[in-house]
């Protein structure tokens, strides 16, 4: 029995790369940027990936609620014609749920198309489904009820789930990003499981209260170009520099990509390394983890050694990423920070999904 993948609110693909890297399939990827898409397909064409079965779709995800709906059916039907079991994953875009957005919730453009996926689970019914999140929708009141809205919606088509707020870091990612994940399976297709017990530590590298509570380094004064060793008793895998080694950020293709101010160096020369109180111009320590990834809203993020911003090689070896994966040339360096930051950190995405699959294995045998 194979794995079929069907992937809404794609981007340019880390949590497809995760479950690709685990040996899913994934056969439609559905996207509603034009640039993002080009991006997925331009990285999974210098990685050697094959392209989806169902090709890319560049639509509006509510098409499969009305006028597509009878050709997605098709797709799934096909699939489980072969013998393979279906599987929907994706993270709704978030601002509406986010802490530092606007808090719009459900009413809000964005907020609405986690009910849009929701929907198409339900009406579409995969065998499981994985629904990624910010962890707004999980710890901001208002929204909880929203999602506890959207659970109920989901036990009464047939699913049962489990859902736990996880961090990135947990899975080996250099970065601080909690975010919600739902998963859930078919009743109709599993009836003799009696619940879900589903073993979301199993591929867990750190415990992250332990993480946090370990003696960090904290701010420094910047000096340009300057050295600083290693601190001892802290995991060097887990810092920005090792990342930035790892990756040969200096000479990665998208190594040249970054914003040069035409003002505000001055204000980049203050920032001690480390310092990332302020919501923008925050300062990365090198020897530290990173902030959650995030270059929205005047995000501003600042090399722990240089002054200036970071590059989107830098930013990409933040979200865990293979060295491999490279962003188009031609994408505006607005749309390649924004897909960065937009992305589930990789080894977070690999964790989930070899846990899931691991998982599936079991209960069908």
């Amino acid at each position: 029995m194979g794995y079929s993948i069907f992937s809404f609110f794609s981007g340019s693909g880390f949590l497809d790369l995760g479950f690709e890297m685990s040996g899913f399939s994934i056969d439609l990827v559905n996207e509603y940027s034009r640039a993002f898409i080009r991006a997925y397909r331009y990285s999974r064409q210098r990685m050697g990936l094959a392209e989806p079965k169902y090709g890319y779709q560049n639509i509006d995800v509510n098409e499969y609620l009305t006028f597509r709906a009878d050709e997605l059916r098709g797709y799934i039907k096909a699939e489980r014609d072969a013998g393979n079991l279906i599987g929907f994953i994706g993270g709704p875009p978030c601002p509406d749920f986010s802490v530092a957005g606007k808090q719009r919730g459900r009413e809000g453009d964005n907020g609405r198309l986690s009910l849009s996926y929701i929907r198409l689970i339900i009406d579409q019914h995969p065998d499981f489904f994985l629904f990624e999140n910010v962890k707004g929708l999980w710890k901001t009141a208002k929204h909880r009820a929203f999602y506890e809205e959207l659970k109920l919606m989901l036990a009464d088509a047939g699913y049962r789930m489990s859902n736990r707020l996880t961090n990135s870091i947990e899975f080996g990612a250099p970065q601080d990003r909690d975010r919600i994940l739902l998963f859930g399976i078919s009743r109709e297709r599993f009836p003799n499981l009696p619940m879900l017990n589903f073993p979301w530590k199993r591929h867990v590298i750190y415990d992250w209260k332990s993480i946090r509570n370990l003696h960090w380094p904290q701010t420094d004064n910047f000096s340009e170009d300057g050295e600083r060793e290693c601190p001892a008793n802290i995991p060097q895998e887990l810092t920005v520099q090792y990342w930035f080694d790892k990756n040969d950020v200096t000479h990665h293709p998208n190594a040249g990509d970054c914003f040069v101010p035409r003002q505000g160096l001055k204000k980049m020369l203050v920032v001690e390394e480390g310092d990332v109180s302020k919501k923008s111009h925050k300062r990365l320590h090198r020897w530290r983890y990173s902030p959650t990834v995030a270059y929205g809203n005047n995000e501003v993020h600042l090399h722990p050694y240089h002054a200036r911003r970071l590059t989107v090689a830098e930013a990409l070896s933040l979200q865990s990423l293979p060295k491999e994966f490279v962003l188009p040339p031609d994408m505006s360096l607005t749309d390649k920070f924004k897909t960065t930051g937009n992305g589930v950190p990789f080894l977070m995405a690999k964790g989930i999904a070899t846990t899931i699959r691991e998982y599936l294995n079991e209960i069908t045998e």
